[in-house]
């Protein structure tokens, strides 16, 4: 076996002679949790197809369940599933019996906490160990602001929190003190319950899912750009989110892991079939192409028609890569993917230099440190400084036990670099993947065979 169990709870995988194939993608992450959340807030019945299935989408699922909707979930091709959400709508929640488990999703807790901000149920959050200690301030501050009445540890700035929603929010101009979509959204659905303009600036555009998904459910949205490139966003409220059908897109961060393997291996051709190309999204791809990789991109007729998420059919193959300079602008981009671009860049021929990424610091691992142990374990040169990575490329990865930190992306990057380490790489706790793509490890049996 190429990829086996390894003691005592790791998995242990070997290099590929060549990669072939098409992995079945997971629905989009982000857009499935907002169809969820956006269903609930409509009155009626609302259908998402071939959402994602990871842990993550199931615990909004769950939440929205909890606050009175009907949910029913069906398995789809491609271990994607359907969803047939029917809702009281968000002038009707439910307050639920018990706490709402958040899981290990920072995005279902920052969106949820926006969303109930404005609705008059009382209603407590809480998540797994890891979860309890990501930052969760930067969205209660402005919740707090618009007068949303929120508790818990140190200031409501770690779960769990406590939230006793109001109907009589008042709207907000805010700037971001850093960009995030997470915020933005929250924000922007608690501005759904507030009695003006809601209005939120960021210094770059963040990923915009929130803005296409409630103007494809009846929302006008305004966006704008300022002489010094800050992105503004807002709506007026209160406003009515209308029932809508939506069919997911193929998540862009898992064809991350992908691209990146059909560019760094020597002998490798993959396809990736109906990808999100969203402008806000797709910095991977273009990164990746920075570098050197070949990637054909092909446009798909849009799900959803006009106004919906651009899609596209890839192809990778095996590339010759060089490092390049990222700037802060292109972390924020590419927030998600930088384990794995910091793993081409470690193959890759040349420096490249990782700038203000200091976010990764706040998500489900310490992702710089995870990912710079992770690859100087396997021989990478990489070095650290402030919030700063700059990896020299070129050197050969032999293969070792690597330390996922329980999560999803440090588990499926180090994978990925046991396709071309010599010897055996072992990734403990690999299980962290279904956070995000259930099916990962199946895949990368496939496209080895």
């Amino acid at each position: 076996m190429s990829l086996s169990a390894a003691p005592p709870d790791g998995l242990a995988i070997r290099p590929a002679v060549r990669l072939r194939g098409s992995p079945a993608l997971p629905g989009d992450k982000s857009i499935s949790h907002r169809a969820l959340l956006l269903a609930l807030l409509a009155e009626g019945e609302s259908r998402i197809g071939a959402a994602g299935d990871g842990e993550d989408v199931r615990s909004t699922a769950g939440i929205v369940a909890a606050l009175g909707a009907s949910v029913d979930r069906v398995a789809a091709a491609g271990g994607r599933v359907d969803y047939r959400v029917v809702s009281p709508g968000g002038h009707a929640l439910v307050e639920p019996d018990g706490i709402l488990d958040c899981g290990n999703s920072g995005t279902t807790t920052r969106l949820v906490t926006g969303l109930l901000a404005g609705r008059p149920v009382f209603t407590v959050l809480d998540g797994d160990a890891s979860l309890r200690r990501r930052p969760m301030g930067r969205v209660v501050e402005p919740l707090r602001s618009m007068g949303a009445r929120i508790a818990g540890r140190h200031n409501a700035s770690l779960l769990p929190i406590a939230i006793t929603g109001r109907a009589d929010l008042a709207p907000i101009d805010y700037r971001t003190p850093v960009p995030s979509a997470q915020v933005k959204s929250a924000i922007l659905l608690a501005g759904l319950a507030a009695d003006g303009r809601t209005r939120v600036t960021e210094a770059v555009a963040t990923r915009d899912h929130t803005e296409r998904m409630l103007r494809a459910r009846g929302i006008s949205v305004d966006e704008s750009t300022s002489p010094d490139g800050a992105h503004s966003v807002s709506l007026r409220g209160p406003a009515r989110v209308l029932p809508f059908d939506e069919v997911v897109p193929a998540d862009p961060s898992g064809a991350a892991f992908w691209l990146v393997a059909g560019a760094i291996h020597t002998d490798a051709e993959l396809r990736l079939a109906g990808v999100s190309t969203n402008p806000t999204r797709r910095a991977i791809i273009d990164i990746l192409r920075r570098m050197g990789a070949a990637i054909d991109e092909t446009a798909v007729p849009t799900p959803g028609g006009e106004g919906g998420e651009p899609v596209a059919d890839l192809v990778v193959r095996s590339s010759e890569l060089r490092g390049i300079d990222l700037s802060p602008a292109d972390v924020a981009s590419a927030i998600d993917e930088i384990p794995v671009l910091a793993l081409a860049a470690a193959v890759a021929a040349g420096t490249t230099r990782i700038r203000g990424a200091g976010e990764l610091r706040h998500k489900e691992s310490d992702r710089i440190a995870g990912i710079a142990a992770g690859l100087e374990a396997l021989g990478a040169d990489i070095r650290v400084e402030g919030d700063d990575i700059e990896i020299r490329g070129g050197r050969r990865l032999r293969g070792a036990a690597t330390a996922t930190l329980d999560d999803h992306r440090l588990a499926m990057t180090f994978a990925v670099a046991g396709l071309i380490a010599e010897g055996e790489t072992v990734i403990d706790r690999p299980g962290s993947a279904v956070i995000s793509y259930p099916g990962f490890f199946r895949d990368l049996e496939g496209v080895r065979a």
